[in-house]
């Protein structure tokens, strides 16, 4: 489903890669856990794989599209939804922002789109203003209208950053019922914790180098020396608890 081969990427005016040389796969419909540390070149990649840059070096490939000369293609079919919801939301309401994407008056596409609204609890806030939302409802507001346009990649940056407990089960849940649905996601995230147990594979990520790629049981000892912190069952155990 994704390809990277040799992937660089340097950013213009800088004489280090954020990016050096990575190379990695994913197959289509695993949840995938990038970890590193900040600068590590996490948010690098996710712009590269959402078609928002293009690789200085090396091959990336989504559903067999190369990235290079094929950003727009990429856009279409990746989904990034950022740790920010503030920066992602346009429409002055819930139903102004899901709506943003339909032509005027579309009654189908309204229907599609509180379905979806219904989907993530939403829909009772349909004609509510955006800035009386909660953090959490935000976030799923940022989820649901990235969903709207059937992505093959979803890219989740720092998803149970701010959220209380329950939104960050609410998030989980999410997550499981797109692994279900055979939707492929990459979760980048400082804190283990919430994903790990659902994660089919991880990424490492250490000053724009790829120090590990592979199943979490394969990956977790070596994540110490990188500034990462396994999950305490790891540590306690040497296990994967479930974490809810």
């Amino acid at each position: 489903m994704i390809t990277a081969e040799n992937l660089s990427f340097t950013y213009r005016g800088n004489t280090a890669p954020a990016l050096n040389n990575i190379s990695f796969s994913i197959p289509k419909g695993e949840l995938v856990c990038l970890c590193g540390t900040n600068g590590s070149g996490k948010s690098t990649l996710f712009s590269l794989l959402a078609g928002l840059q293009t690789p200085s070096a090396g091959e990336l490939a989504v559903d067999a599209i190369s990235a290079k000369g094929n950003e727009k293609q990429l856009r279409e079919r990746s989904a990034l939804v950022l740790q920010d919801a503030d920066l992602q939301i346009i429409g002055a309401t819930v139903a102004e922002d899901m709506m943003l994407a339909f032509p005027p008056n579309d009654t189908e596409a309204e229907a599609t789109c509180q379905t979806m609204a219904e989907r993530f609890s939403l829909l009772t806030h349909w004609d509510s203003a955006v800035h009386a939302l909660s953090y959490g409802q935000k976030r799923k507001l940022c989820l649901a209208v990235s969903l709207l346009s059937t992505p093959s990649l979803l890219l989740l940056d720092e998803p149970f950053s701010g959220l209380d407990y329950p939104a960050m089960l609410e998030m989980r849940s999410i997550m499981k019922a797109n692994k279900e649905q055979g939707l492929t996601q990459i979760v980048s995230v400082h804190d283990l914790e919430p994903v790990i147990d659902l994660a089919d594979s991880m990424i490492v990520l250490h000053q724009g180098e790829l120090k590990g790629t592979g199943a979490p049981e394969s990956q977790l000892d070596s994540l110490l020396q990188y500034g990462i912190r396994p999950p305490y069952s790891w540590l306690r155990e040497h296990t994967i608890s479930p974490w809810d």
